[in-house]
């Protein structure tokens, strides 16, 4: 089967809910993107706000606050609001990868897996059946000798140790007193828990899901987006082999990949599209297959858009691929494009009013830079 990229990104943005804006909530949109990344809260909302015809910012905290979203530290060690199934399957990969048993974590961190195990065994007991904060949790575990030596890294705004146990199933994110994040124990705070699976059955739903929405994919655009490539390539190919015929090979302009064969007949049928978007910081659409696509991102403009302490920038979609930026100041949207790019100005200024309602500001003018 061969697909053109203007075939493929036609496809995703209808998949994604991105060309064809409907009445998808934060929990239909997490579902559909494989989850949406929420180191920046805000990020999250807007990512949510621009996939919906008409919702105001604040989807996300509504449905974790009811229990129908989860938020805590998954693909590639960051954080994401998931639906409890897809955050379970996908916890139990990245809890199979076990990067904290690797020589280069511990010389980083500190902890050896033996004291991880017993870190994870502490704090399921102090969490059990209640919400602290982070100073909470520290000083209760700190009360234990034991942990006096791993103090600065357990409180430390990165979580690198708490993210082991997160993979684990023990922590998340639990409910905000006002600006202060809680944690608590997933099976306490979501009323539907499943418990992590096994990774042998995790494997092939969570690549499924992936495919279904980011595809056609590569194996190694698939474990980086999920963990940075920790995972053995055998296991991986596992993965791809127990999806049998739900699995059909692509050729993209001579890419070698796969699609999920419900939509291969759609894929193949997909009309190229001129339309013009503009999605928000940290979104999915681009941190899925990676920002070292060259086909959606052309590597000379990779710095612009991959930036300084990990900060991912707005994105301007032309035809579906990254033609440039955005930043709003004030009521002003102002566009940077790359290689002297030219979108339709209705269309941008029809999206600069979806990013206002997403933002929450009553309009915004479009300026290109």
């Amino acid at each position: 089967m061969r697909v053109s990229w203007d075939q493929v990104f036609a496809w995703r943005l209808r998949r994604q809910f991105v060309a064809l804006r409907g009445d998808a909530d934060a929990v239909a949109v997490a579902d559909r993107l494989c989850g949406v990344q929420a180191q920046v809260a805000s990020a999250a909302e807007t990512a949510v706000a621009l996939r919906h015809s008409s919702a105001a910012p604040g989807g996300v905290a509504a449905a974790l606050g009811a229990g129908r979203l989860v938020k805590t530290w998954a693909m590639r060690g960051t954080l994401h609001a998931m639906t409890p199934p897809f955050a379970a399957a996908a916890l139990s990969l990245l809890a199979s990868a076990r990067t904290w048993e690797k020589p280069s974590w511990q010389k980083n961190f500190g902890a050896s897996p033996a004291e991880v195990a017993a870190l994870a065994d502490a704090v399921g007991a102090v969490l059990d059946g209640r919400a602290l904060s982070r100073a909470e949790l520290v000083a209760e575990l700190l009360a234990d000798p034991r942990w006096h030596r791993l103090g600065a890294e357990l409180g430390s705004g990165w979580g690198a140790l708490l993210k082991p146990l997160a993979w684990q199933g023990v922590l998340c994110h639990g409910p905000l007193r006002g600006t202060t994040v809680t944690f608590a124990r997933p099976a306490d705070l979501l009323p539907d828990w499943p418990g992590l699976p096994d990774p042998a059955d995790a494997g092939p739903r969570v690549l499924a899901a992936y495919l279904r929405a980011h595809g056609p994919a590569t194996e190694d655009a698939f474990t980086a987006w999920l963990a940075r490539g920790a995972h053995p390539k055998k296991t991986v190919r596992q993965w791809f082999s127990a999806l049998g015929p739900d699995l059909t090979e692509v050729d993209v302009e001579g890419r070698r990949a796969w699609c999920h064969t419900a939509d291969a007949d759609t894929l193949a049928t997909t009309t190229p599209t001129d339309s013009v978007h503009l999605l928000g910081p940290f979104d999915q659409y681009l941190l899925a297959p990676g920002t070292a696509d060259t086909a959606l991102l052309p590597a000379a403009h990779r710095p612009a858009i991959s930036r300084t302490a990990g900060w991912i920038s707005p994105l301007v979609l032309v035809r579906g691929r990254i033609a440039g930026t955005w930043e709003v100041t004030d009521t002003t949207l102002t566009a940077t494009l790359f290689d002297g790019a030219r979108p339709d100005q209705d269309a941008l200024r029809e999206e600069a009013t979806h990013v206002a309602r997403a933002l929450g500001v009553p309009s915004l003018t479009v300026k290109i830079a």
